[in-house]
């Protein structure tokens, strides 16, 4: 499946948020979106749910068994999923988040095999660590 249009110029930009420790503010932009009560981003909550509980594992060191490729993938998702100017901007009522939910199916059917992994992983914790990667990271500034 090739990839959505415009995926490709975000995932530089992944990897600049990967290297320079921006993931946590991602984190807590993608929950600020997807908690906004939009009705059309009810069915994937779930999705966002696990794409930010991979980052989190990442991010702790809890999680390494990732395709270095799906963690930029995912990461590039879900930059371009908060960004309100990509293929069809976000304010554009009605249309704006059909292209962010496009991408986010997309990265979820190509890197599937790597989230039902980790998913399996993450089932497989006790308690603490699941609560632990499903609590996001504080955002610190990083100079």
């Amino acid at each position: 499946m090739k990839a959505p249009l415009n995926f490709a110029r975000y995932l530089p930009i992944a990897q600049r948020f990967l290297k320079r420790g921006r993931l946590p503010a991602l984190l807590l932009a993608v929950t600020r979106k997807s908690g906004g009560g939009a009705r059309s981003l009810a069915s994937i909550r779930g999705d966002l749910s696990l794409l930010q509980e991979l980052c989190v594992a990442w991010w702790r060191g809890s999680y390494r068994a990732i395709n270095p490729q799906a963690l930029v993938a995912i990461v590039a998702g879900l930059i371009y999923f908060v960004s309100p100017v990509d293929a069809i901007p976000d304010f554009i009522p009605g249309l704006g988040l059909v292209d962010d939910l496009a991408v986010l199916a997309w990265v979820m059917k190509t890197w599937g095999g790597e989230l039902e992994a980790f998913r399996t992983w993450r089932d497989a914790q006790d308690r603490e660590t699941r609560e632990a990667i499903a609590k996001l990271p504080v955002a610190e500034r990083v100079s």
